[in-house]
């Protein structure tokens, strides 16, 4: 009877433990190569005083290289300050074991793009691709992060990871400090 009920709790249990599945927004493999996308995940929303800023990450592996993708999203009526990309941009995540993963911008210049909607709001829509390294890449499989510090042309930034939190722009719950333990298996 005590095995019956070990075997059972086991199976019940099981659910709980288990991966949930790789949620790809493009999934493609031709005769050029393979590409990958995960879905945008919002990692940093801020909103006050009306202005909103936005993070979303998603990871990408062409053909066999991964990399993160990195959108911002600032939504202002006073003027939305530009900071820009370069070969020499970098982000540093702090993990929660003390340890630092640096991931290198590509050679591209971008400083986004700027688009005023129709209620008056000037939108600057800029994305970064980040390549991971190899030294460090798999420190993100097993420890949360706690901090980022993205190195722009001109300028510094740091964003705090929350562990969880519920975002005002849809409504849903996001977890940016284990983004990388729940999904970096998805471009492998």
């Amino acid at each position: 009877m005590k095995y019956i009920s070990v075997l059972l709790f086991s199976f019940l249990s099981l659910p709980i433990f288990a991966q949930k599945p790789c949620e790809y927004s493009t999934n493609v493999t031709d005769s050029i190569g393979t590409y990958k996308s995960t879905k945008e995940y919002l990692i940093s929303e801020k909103v006050f005083g009306g202005n909103s800023n936005y993070i979303f990450y998603s990871l990408v592996l062409t053909d066999g290289v991964p990399t993160l993708n990195v959108q911002f999203i600032q939504k202002s009526k006073d003027f939305v300050k530009a900071n820009c990309f370069d070969k020499d941009s970098k982000i540093y995540l702090q993990l929660q074991n003390g340890k630092i993963v640096t991931l290198i911008h590509i050679d591209q210049e971008s400083c986004g793009t700027m688009i005023r909607d129709d209620k008056g709001f000037d939108n600057r829509v800029k994305t970064g691709i980040f390549m991971f390294m190899k030294d460090n890449y798999e420190d993100l499989k097993t420890s949360p992060v706690t901090l980022m510090r993205i190195k722009y042309l001109t300028d510094t930034e740091d964003y705090v990871f929350k562990k969880e939190f519920t975002a005002e722009l849809d409504g849903k719950t996001y977890k940016p400090e284990t983004y990388f333990m729940d999904n970096i298996r998805c471009v492998e």
